[in-house]
């Protein structure tokens, strides 16, 4: 069967598998953790299922396949040149997030972080003594956006890190060139590194939208600038543990890599086999995907303006993860309400930033997905008629 063929309308039974999605909490339907229930690629398994015939797994480095795939992937969609020296490969997105704060910060330094976001953003200082600064995007009547004011105003002489999020995790955002122009130059004017995560950017719904990734800013604006890619949240292999960082300036890939320390674990070697395979032969299977998901995401859209329009949503153009407004409904906690009264997990909105929020992870068959909201459709409408006839009593 061809990538192309791929039946993105089977739910593969995951209880039983280790599935963190599945089994942390076995009594609810799973819509949370930013895990698709779609099976990779064929490309993908057959890579791994060809390299563990070899038998013998051993300490790995990344190998030649690898390196050359990433680097001709950073030139097909980035349309960047990078050397081979730029790039640091990784375990994990959070630990690269964690190393970057340690390689630049000492105990009382500050990180900048934009909320809501992606919640280790909150987390990751910590590690290096350091403590966060928030600066929460505010929403027009368009979108929403970096409050430049509010950062100018924010900075400080001990703030050294800035985390970016893009596309950005929860709200959907594929942030203009301008706006990544306008806050390169703020990280440059601050003296603060730029630490771009761009682990969504292969997963832009929008047609008419481009992910313009941190990679394509003037020379003089990356001087201080980490890139953080992966093919983990793409090609649904996030379990295995590989993503990799280009960091072209020498003294800060230098100062990065010092930070590395001895917890960070190696890199596993059917993860780096897998992202080879990803990057080299799963496109086809990608642009299925998107096309998949965009249906799904309008789907969603429609039924939660048409069936509970008392949730509030907002334009959504990357990513599978919605970020859904909860707040007409008055409840102290929605997510544990729709847990409780729907037998929904989602993903709390509070660690992120914004509790009165929820994230729906529509990265699923669409059967299943429209179940889903169908349960949280009855909770509401339960909890509506019950307020009305209080009120009517």
């Amino acid at each position: 069967m061809s990538e192309t063929d791929f039946d993105f309308n089977k739910l593969p039974e995951r209880r039983g598998t280790g599935s963190v999605k599945w089994e942390r909490y076995p009594d609810y339907i799973p819509y949370w953790v930013a895990d698709m229930d779609f099976a990779s690629p064929d490309c993908v398994v057959e890579a791994m299922q060809h390299r563990v015939e070899h038998g013998v797994f051993g300490y790995a480095h990344p190998h030649k396949g690898l390196i050359e795939a990433v680097l001709d992937y950073l030139s097909r969609v980035d349309g960047v040149k990078i050397s081979e020296k730029s790039l640091v490969h990784l375990p994990g997105m959070v630990p690269a997030l964690s190393q970057a704060c340690r390689a630049f910060c000492q105990p009382g330094d500050k990180v900048m972080i934009n909320s809501p976001v992606y919640y280790p953003f909150f987390k990751v200082a910590a590690d290096a003594g350091a403590s966060v600064i928030d600066v929460p995007h505010i929403r027009d009547e368009v979108t929403w956006r970096f409050d430049w004011d509010a950062m100018e105003n924010a900075v400080t002489s001990r703030t050294k890190v800035l985390i970016l999020c893009n596309p950005q995790n929860p709200l959907g955002r594929v942030f203009s060139k301008e706006e990544i122009l306008k806050l390169a130059e703020f990280c440059q004017r601050h003296q603060l590194v730029l630490v771009a995560d761009e682990i969504h950017c292969d997963l832009i719904l929008e047609p008419d939208q481009v992910h313009f990734s941190a990679l394509k800013l003037p020379e003089e604006l990356r001087k201080r600038l980490i890139t953080l890619k992966a093919p983990s949240k793409t090609y649904n292999i996030a379990g295995l543990g590989y993503s990799f960082a280009v960091i072209e300036d020498d003294q800060l890939r230098s100062d990065f890599n010092r930070a590395r320390g001895c917890t960070m674990p190696e890199i596993n070697v059917l993860a780096m086999v897998a992202a080879e395979a990803a990057y080299r032969d799963g496109e086809p299977w990608r642009r299925d995907l998107i096309e998949y998901l965009r249906e799904n995401r309008d789907v969603l859209a429609s039924f939660i303006r048409q069936e509970m329009p008392i949730l509030k949503i907002h334009e959504h153009a990357a990513t599978y993860l919605y970020w859904i407004d909860c707040s007409e409904l008055n409840l102290s906690n929605p997510c544990q309400f729709f847990a409780k009264e729907a037998g929904v997990f989602l993903t709390d909105g509070e660690p992120f930033g914004s509790r009165q929020h929820v994230r729906f992870n529509f990265g699923c068959p669409r059967d299943h997905m429209l179940a889903g909201l169908q349960k949280m459709k009855g909770a509401i409408d339960q909890k509506l008629a019950s307020s009305s006839g209080l009120q009517s009593t």
